[in-house]
């Protein structure tokens, strides 16, 4: 073996069952578990998460092969050592608060998320094979390493609350002198990989490297002050040896290297069967807000294996996910992108009951005063924008050398004039607090942030010839070319004028901008179409392959346009034709919002094929996506996809199963959570809705389109009947209090109502690597 680098350091030498609804109708399934002397399989949650575990048979080559583990902070990608499959395997150390702060170098590069380093499992002899399990449901990889000279078997997981990296190896006799290597990274931005350096611009120094009483860390200082450092230590128990690594990250100060000695040295005297427990735990509770069973075994895990990789990206207090979250990897996207990356990142978040995992609202709240040095400096008194990469506290950094901010001015390039990405932005927001009714959220964040990137609008909003409103050109993400009256703008702008009027009725304020807000409804121009369906602008016609749907955001996800009326139903389905008729450019989030628009218009069948392509053509084998590097929103936006054909609830109606395809007889979903704050449990059998109940958490209006055929009752939580009333077009209304629920049945039906895994249709290869 050639002896290492002064940039690489040794580290070491030597079935199915189910949850009956407890009297009928509790407010929560139990989320214990099974009980004393019941089998595993009475678990749904069990159930289901076993079955997604993911496997590998054979040796991962990339990132996009490895398993991956997580807690929104601390991340580690694990497959073969490039250019040393047969005696190594790394396990990458990634952190997705580590980044640079030099923001005169703009936010690619001088603010860009750097990378760390990894380690090697470097076994005595030649690899021959592996036999890994990731398990979900415990959020930890297990499983065996062997060689020509024995076999290691192997445990590790991310701590979810302590953030450190544990890999327990217990080796046979002959791999007993195994060891562990760190190879410190060279901390420069990933997207000097793929594009010219900035002038001036130059790596930060190598890391130094040394001994702490017993720990060892990797010291990486940084040119514009502060530090990264990675600490560790190993130690023994009988057989076994378990690695104990932690990141920690200070700027402008230098606290990072006590701050990781001493989460090393707290940690390590715990052997890793301690650890797991209240690791496990966590995650164990995460799993059951929610809970959602299709006949697609190989989707249904995929949807699982969603929710696992999302809880090991995000967190509330994390930093909003970069395009490959925690799992840094050379990419010459190593920030925070806003103009479709983030919206898409955290939109399952509602819907699958994890409001827990929501950074960015919270991101936008704290950081709000950074968004106004992106704005130009003529606008800022009341205008807010943000430009399209950012740190996670919001920054973009470098001026344009001819505008001098971040967000461009409709009319002007450069820079590109990418007006609506605060808007769309704060349309999370908006599902944030129209999932749990939470009115800080609407009065705090989302109005006050909403009112200002409305303004910023509103300068250039101006009266034509025809006496409507127009804006200026600006840029429709990606599709290439500045357009008047664009349609990402003024779908955003629409949405935004309508929200915030609704927002100031709800929060008893007599704004003085209303009446403006007023009159650019009445009064804006129409989105631009043509022949062929939405245009980009009135300038751009849509005319060449392009993977964005930001000329048809009215449609979805801002439910602007849902067809209503047959000739707007016409107009979306010839728009969303032409957009995916176009082969060449099209991607992933392509298929997931072509599977989403078509819920929207009830064609299940159709979300299914476009998901299918998805499937087929861009998803790896672990599950993650790419596009020339490593981004996460795709696979994450599938889901949304999912919860999209399984519930819908915008304009104040929850849809049950309102895209279903016909080869999907069998649904479960569980405490699924909807606008107006309800946890909605449903299943379906053989093609029928057998029962749908919902439980209010504020005690919003309650109207369901419940897909029961024929008449109905309704009853509480004791089953007595509930009143009810007509709401048409299949709905009913329901006077339902906060804290209360109601079960909506077919007359006379009693349904079973265990909460339980569905059937599958068929057989399906776990996600992973089989054998060869």
């Amino acid at each position: 073996m050639p002896s290492p680098s002064r940039r690489t350091v040794l580290a070491t030498g030597s079935a199915l069952g189910g949850t009956l609804l407890a009297g009928g109708l509790p407010e929560q399934a139990s989320a214990a578990g099974p009980k004393p002397g019941e089998p595993a399989s009475s678990d749904p949650w069990r159930s289901v998460l076993d079955d997604a575990d993911l496997v590998w048979r054979r040796m991962p080559a990339t990132w996009y092969e490895g398993p991956f583990l997580g807690n929104g902070f601390l991340g580690s990608g694990i497959y073969a050592e490039p250019g040393a499959a047969k005696s190594a395997v790394r396990f990458n150390v990634q952190h997705s608060e580590v980044q640079d702060h030099r923001p005169e170098f703009g936010s690619l590069f001088g603010l860009a998320r750097l990378p760390i380093g990894h380690f090697t499992l470097e076994p005595v002899g030649a690899i021959t094979g592996v036999d890994w399990r990731l398990g979900l449901r415990d959020a930890e990889l297990t499983g065996t390493l062997t060689t020509d000279r024995g076999t290691l078997a192997l445990r590790a997981l991310v701590h979810n609350d302590r953030s450190v990296l544990a890999v327990e190896v217990t080796p046979s006799a002959g791999e007993r002198d195994f060891r562990w290597v760190f190879h410190p990274a060279d901390a420069i931005s990933p997207r000097a990989a793929f594009k010219p350096l900035p002038e001036g611009y130059r790596g930060n120094p190598p890391a130094e490297v040394a001994e702490h009483d017993g720990v060892s860390a990797a010291v990486q200082p940084l040119l514009a002050g502060g530090q990264h450092v990675t600490a560790w230590r190993e130690r023994s128990s009988g057989r076994a040896r378990t690695l104990y690594v932690h990141v920690a990250h200070s700027y402008p100060g230098t606290s990072a290297l006590e701050r990781a000695l001493k989460a090393v040295r707290r940690t390590s005297p715990l052997p890793y069967s301690a650890l797991a427990v209240s690791h496990r735990a966590w995650w164990h509770a995460y799993y059951r807000k929610s809970f959602l069973s299709l006949p697609d075994a190989r989707i249904q895990r995929f949807y699982w294996i969603q929710l696992y990789k999302t809880a090991s990206a995000a967190r509330r207090d994390a930093p909003v996910m970069a395009t490959s979250g925690p799992w840094l990897e050379p990419t010459p996207w190593p920030n925070t992108w806003w103009n479709l990356n983030a919206q898409l990142e955290y939109w399952l978040i509602h819907g699958s009951n994890h409001l827990e995992l929501d950074a960015i609202t919270r991101s936008l709240s704290e950081f709000r005063d950074n968004l106004a040095a992106e704005t130009p400096a003529p606008y800022r008194a009341d205008s807010l924008g943000i430009p399209r990469t950012t740190d996670p506290r919001l920054v973009n950094g470098a001026a344009d050398p001819l505008t001098g901010y971040g967000v461009g001015v409709p009319g002007q390039n450069p820079p590109t004039p990418e007006v609506g990405n605060l808007t769309w932005a704060l349309h999370n927001v908006w599902l944030s607090y129209r999932h749990t009714m939470d009115e800080s959220i609407l009065r705090d964040v989302l109005f006050p942030l909403l009112r200002k990137a409305v303004a910023y609008y509103l300068h250039f909003l101006e009266p034509g010839p025809d006496g409507k409103l127009h804006l200026p050109a600006t840029f429709s993400p990606e599709y290439g070319g500045d357009s008047r009256d664009c349609n990402y703008d003024l779908m955003l702008l629409t949405w935004g004028c309508r929200t915030l009027l609704e927002s100031a009725e709800l929060l008893g304020i007599d704004d003085e901008s209303a009446p403006r807000w007023r009159e650019v409804l009445a009064k804006r121009t129409p989105y631009p179409t043509d022949a062929n369906g939405f245009m980009i602008g009135a300038d751009i016609p849509f005319a060449k392959s392009h993977r964005h749907y930001s000329h048809l955001l009215a449609v979805y996800p801002l439910y602007e346009l849902t067809g209503r009326t047959a000739d707007e139903r016409a107009l979306i389905e010839r728009s969303l034709a032409h957009w995916v008729g176009f082969e060449g450019a099209l991607q992933g989030y392509t298929f997931t919002g072509a599977a989403s628009m078509s819920a929207l218009l009830g064609k299940g069948a159709d979300a299914l094929r476009y998901l299918g392509e998805l499937m087929n053509r861009f998803v790896q084998p672990n599950t993650m996506y790419k596009e020339s590097g490593p981004v996460i929103e795709t696979p994450l936006s599938a889901a949304q996809s999912l919860h999209d054909m399984v519930c819908q609830s915008w304009g104040g109606t929850v849809r049950v199963f309102p895209a279903l395809p016909d080869v999907w007889q069998d649904v479960t979903v569980h405490d699924f959570r909807t606008q107006g704050a309800f946890l909605l449990s449903a299943v379906r059998a053989g093609g029928v809705t057998r029962w749908v109940r919902l439980t209010s958490e504020a005690g919003a209006p309650c109207v369901v389109r419940h897909g029961i055929a024929g008449p109905v009752e309704v009853r509480d939580g004791r089953g007595r009947p509930l009143r009810y009333s007509d709401a048409g077009d299949g709905a009913i209304r329901i006077a339902l209090p906060k804290g209360d629920s109601a079960l909506i049945t077919a007359r006379g039906d009693r349904p079973d109502l265990t909460i339980a895994p569905v059937r599958p249709n068929a057989e399906a290869p776990p996600w992973g690597l089989e054998d060869a």
